[in-house]
């Protein structure tokens, strides 16, 4: 009785501190996404002056054309990809941020990997099309070293999105694994190490199992954005960069047809929350 006496009170205490967020988080959250939900069931738009009804056609438009499919299937294989190279890329990253530098190394190092935060999204876009493009920094730096002249043109192709789109989000993925990797009491490793384990052993059995929530919540916070992207695959891509994030862009912006971009929206956000659910056993036990 005592306990939960005082646990209401210390709620009453903190609820004038809660209250702003969670009102923020209203506002800026649920009010648009209910506002989507509405149009997403509409014929047209209230705001464009023309007559309008309520229908679920916008709905049964993914289902009758097997184009939205595609490229849905196409944009988790995307999002799948893109986040296994942040692990094969990030997590060594992570680790020797972690447990290998020290002092000011260190400092520089993570300066580095959270660079890209500081810049906006689309400088970061436009970059690498200076550097992919035929003729671009990549073309002429190999044709200076090389006695022999090759031709590097990356743009508008699947690999130049790849590479746009983990340069955006291996940050995620070494923050999050960072923070678990240095919890990890190196005594724990040393102990392995006297047990006579080799370092992959080690890495395998101690270090892997005892990070993988890091590697669970980067995982999630990479590929549930990269899913819907739009703007690498729109600029990197070319007419390869058509996914399922592109469509609803041009659902929204060049077709002006918001009622069917809300349902393509919300049929992604549906996809994506079921992947979560179906997986959410495994990654509880991971982490």
């Amino acid at each position: 009785m005592a306990g939960a006496a005082a646990s209401r009170s210390g709620l009453k205490s903190a609820l004038p501190l809660l209250a702003p967020a969670y009102l923020w988080l209203t506002v800026a959250i649920f009010l648009p996404l209910s506002a989507m939900v509405f149009f997403s069931f509409m014929t047209d738009l209230p705001l464009s002056g023309k007559p309008w009804a309520f229908t679920l056609g916008n709905y049964a438009a993914f289902f009758s054309q097997s184009l939205y499919l595609t490229l849905l299937l196409a944009s988790l294989r995307l999002g799948l990809e893109v986040t296994l190279w942040c692990i094969v890329i990030g997590y060594p990253a992570a680790y020797v941020l972690a447990k290998v530098l020290k002092g000011r190394s260190r400092e520089a190092i993570f300066l580095l990997v959270i660079l890209p935060f500081w810049s906006n999204g689309l400088v970061r876009i436009f970059s690498w099309a200076m550097v992919l493009r035929e003729g671009g920094i990549l073309d002429t730096a190999l044709n200076a070293l090389l006695p022999f002249k090759i031709n590097i043109d990356l743009m508008y192709s699947y690999p130049a999105v790849i590479i746009g789109l983990v340069h955006s989000y291996v940050p995620y993925m070494v923050l999050t694994c960072y923070l678990t990797l240095q919890a990890i009491d190196d005594s724990l490793i040393e102990a392995g190490r006297s047990l006579g384990a080799s370092r992959l052993q080690v890495l395998k059995r101690v270090i892997i199992p005892l990070s993988m929530p890091g590697l669970v919540a980067g995982a999630a916070l990479i590929f549930v954005p990269v899913v819907g992207s739009f703007m690498e695959p729109r600029i990197l891509g070319g007419r390869t960069g058509t996914f399922y994030g592109t469509v609803i862009e041009d659902e929204f912006v060049a077709v002006f047809n918001w009622p069917l971009g809300a349902a393509l929206s919300f049929i992604l956000l549906a996809v994506v929350l079921v992947i979560l659910a179906v997986a959410s056993p495994v990654l509880r036990r991971a982490a």
